[in-house]
């Protein structure tokens, strides 16, 4: 059975680029471009990682970190990875709060991101 992945991103070309890439290493891959959209699918299906950018089009403040909050409501087993250009020490504290995971910072090769959501993984029996 394939892992399944949410990338929660408004950029078009990030979305795709990192769908295709982790559709190549066999995950199975949603994307959302905004918050209603990420929570209405965290809320029908079981994803192994969640890989969301800090700012989406309409979100602003603390909101900007309110899908990796609801992932770890709703589903705690989940892994989340904050991918974004406007990491500080403090939002990586406020991310942690929330139950993030990993927070890396863009721009990121795809093959670090890769690698990075393995590191989150539990290895498949």
């Amino acid at each position: 059975m394939g892992r399944r992945i949410l990338i929660v991103d408004d950029e078009e070309c990030i979305v795709f680029a990192m769908r295709r890439y982790f559709q190549l290493q066999g995950f199975e891959v949603d994307s959302a471009c905004e918050l209603e959209e990420a929570q209405a699918l965290v809320a029908n299906v079981a994803y192994d990682v969640v890989i969301a950018d800090l700012r989406l089009t309409g979100v602003h403040g603390a909101e900007k970190l309110e899908i990796l909050a609801y992932v770890r409501e709703r589903c705690p087993w989940t892994r989340t990875l904050l991918l974004t250009a406007y990491s500080t020490p403090d939002l990586e504290v406020a991310g942690r709060e929330r139950g993030v995971d990993l927070v890396m910072r863009k721009p990121c090769p795809l093959p670090e991101v890769a690698q990075a959501v393995m590191s989150l993984l539990p290895e498949e029996a």
